[in-house]
C-alpha cells in the first residue's frame, strides 16, 4: 500500500490510514487528544467492532459497547481495571440500535449506574426487537419471506433463528437520555455535534468534533465496506436505501474532507468524502445492474447476482434478502419497476414500462 508524504498507508481508493495495527483485546489507543480507540471480537464474519472512549473532565464517556458476551466484559473489566478505570465511567452513548453496538449498554448503566444516551427511534425499536425472543415468528413475517422467494426449509431456518436480536443485548435500561440531530454534546470540554443519518439504522446517531477535527461515524461511514441497508418484515414497504443515498449525500454536503474518520469496522481513515461519493455511487451502480436484470420477472432472491460479489450462503441469506428488497423498493419508489404477487405468495418484479409524457397543455384565450 502506498504512503503519503507523512506516512500514512494509502488505499486505491484514494482513503490513508494513519495508525500503524490495531489495539490488542483489552487495550486502548490513542487516536486523538483524550479519544481513546478500543477493538472487541464479534462471533461473525465481520470479526470485530471499534468502540470509543472519550475523556470527560474527571470521567470517560464510552461510544458504543460491543455484543453481549462473557469474553466482551472481561476485556472491558480489563481496560477498566488498569489506569482508565481511576477515572468513573460517566456515560455511554449508543450510536445505534444493532447487537454488536448496544448489546452491553444495559450491563453498562446496571454496573456503573450511569444513563445511555441514544435516538430515541433506535432506542424503543431495540426494545421492541429485544421481545421477540421466545416468541415462535409471527405468520407476517413468515409471509414476508415466502414473498421474498423462500422454500419451506429457508423458512424453517428462519423459524429456528428467529428472535436472535434480543440474545445478544444485554437487558436494556428502562430509562434512556435521548439525543437529537443536531445537538451539542460537551464531551470533555469539547463541543461534539449530534448528525442523525438513516438507512442502514432507523436514526443513526454520528458525533462530529470540529475542535478535534474528529468524526465518530458508527456504521454510517465505513471505509472498506458498504452496512447493510435493508428491508425487514416489520416494515416492507419501506425504502430505507433512499434514507441511505439522502444520509450519505447530506454528511458529503455539511462536513468537512479532511476529519478523521473513527468507525465501527476496519480502521480509522482520511478521505471521506471520497468515502461518501463511493457509497453512493456504488448503490447508483447496483441499482442500474439490477434494473437491467429486470428485463424479466423476477423474485428477491433471485437478484442477489447484481447486487454481491460472493455466493450468498444459508448464512448470508437473511441479510442478503433485506438488501435486494431494498434496491427493490428503492427502484419502485423511482416508478422503474413493478411488483407483482402471484397466488403463491410469491411476488415477482420487472422492469416498468416508461410512462408516457403528457403534451404541455394550453390555455386558449376567451
Amino acid at each position: 500500500m502506498p504512503t503519503h508524504p507523512d506516512g500514512r498507508r494509502i488505499d486505491t481508493k484514494g482513503l490513508s490510514y494513519p495508525f500503524d495495527g490495531v489495539p490488542e483485546e483489552g487495550e486502548a489507543r490513542a487516536v486523538a487528544e483524550g479519544v481513546y480507540w478500543v477493538r472487541m471480537p464479534l462471533p461473525f464474519h465481520l470479526d470485530h467492532i471499534n468502540l470509543w472512549m472519550i475523556e470527560d473532565g474527571d470521567g470517560w464517556t464510552i461510544v458504543d459497547t460491543g455484543l453481549k458476551s462473557s469474553k466482551i466484559i472481561a476485556a472491558w473489566e480489563t481496560i477498566l481495571a488498569s489506569e482508565f478505570g481511576k477515572r468513573p465511567i460517566k456515560r455511554v452513548i449508543v450510536t445505534h440500535l444493532h447487537p454488536d453496538h448496544v448489546g452491553l449498554a444495559g450491563w453498562f448503566t446496571q454496573t456503573y449506574g450511569v444513563h445511555l444516551w441514544m435516538s430515541r427511534t433506535d432506542y424503543l425499536m431495540c426494545r421492541t426487537l429485544s421481545l421477540d425472543t421466545g416468541r415462535e415468528a409471527p405468520p407476517d413475517a413468515i409471509g414476508f419471506y415466502r414473498a421474498a422467494g423462500y422454500g419451506e426449509p429457508d423458512l424453517d431456518r428462519y423459524r429456528e433463528r428467529f428472535g436472535g436480536f434480543g440474545r445478544g443485548i444485554h437487558p436494556m435500561p428502562d430509562s434512556f437520555r435521548r439525543i437529537v440531530d443536531g445537538e451539542i454534546l460537551d464531551i470533555g470540554g469539547h463541543y461534539w455535534q449530534v448528525l442523525m443519518g438513516a438507512g442502514h439504522a432507523p436514526e443513526h446517531a454520528c458525533l462530529y468534533c470540529p475542535g478535534l477535527k474528529l468524526l465518530i461515524s458508527g456504521d454510517q461511514v465505513l471505509p472498506r465496506i458498504s452496512s447493510n441497508v435493508s428491508v425487514f418484515p416489520t416494515e416492507p414497504f419501506g425504502d430505507p436505501l433512499k434514507e441511505w443515498l439522502r444520509s450519505c449525500a447530506r454528511l458529503r454536503e455539511i462536513l468537512p474532507g479532511d476529519l478523521l474518520v473513527l468507525p465501527a469496522h476496519n480502521e480509522p481513515f482520511y478521505g471521506l468524502h471520497q468515502r461518501l461519493t463511493a457509497l453512493i455511487d456504488n448503490h447508483e451502480a447496483a441499482l442500474s445492474r439490477l434494473l437491467a436484470l429486470l428485463e424479466t420477472p423476477a423474485r428477491a432472491v433471485d437478484c442477489f447476482s447484481p447486487l454481491f460479489k460472493r455466493t450468498v450462503g444459508p448464512d448470508l441469506l437473511g441479510m442478503a434478502t433485506g438488501e435486494s428488497l431494498a434496491h427493490l423498493n428503492c427502484l419502485i419508489g423511482r416508478r422503474l419497476v413493478t411488483r407483482r404477487r402471484d397466488a403463491d405468495g410469491v411476488d415477482w418484479y420487472q422492469r416498468a414500462e416508461p410512462e408516457p409524457r403528457a403534451a404541455p397543455l394550453t390555455v386558449g384565450l376567451a
